[in-house]
């Protein structure tokens, strides 16, 4: 079992920035692909960023050169850095780890004001 527990969504204004964090428990993850994901109300869910467990990086086209993910195996932590922050980023953000079925966290609101 993996609990994924994401942090640091919030309110902020377009232009700005926010750090999302997801911690692993239950499982070392450090070698295992962790994804973000996002949905935006009444939309499916998408996704954002995975990195994987050598460290390479695959970002949608919509986050491409804004949005940053990055790992800290010692704190078994995956975390995404969203700079020039856009209303459309606006949805609840998702931490998802390829282990057995899949694990998904409860996920983090961002909500980004014009």
């Amino acid at each position: 079992q993996v609990q994924l527990v994401e942090s640091g969504g919030g309110l902020v204004q377009a232009g700005g920035s926010l750090r999302l964090s997801c911690a692993a428990s239950g499982r070392t993850v450090s070698s295992y692909p962790m994804n973000w994901f996002r949905q935006a109300p009444g939309k499916e869910r998408e996704f954002v960023a995975r990195i994987s467990g050598s460290g390479s990086t695959y970002y949608a086209d919509s986050v491409k050169g804004r949005f940053t993910i990055s790992r800290d195996n010692a704190k078994n932590t995956v975390y995404l850095q969203m700079n020039r922050l856009k209303p459309e980023d606006t949805a609840v953000y998702y931490c998802y780890v390829n282990i057995a079925s899949g694990y998904w966290g409860q996920g983090t609101q961002v909500t980004v004001s014009s």
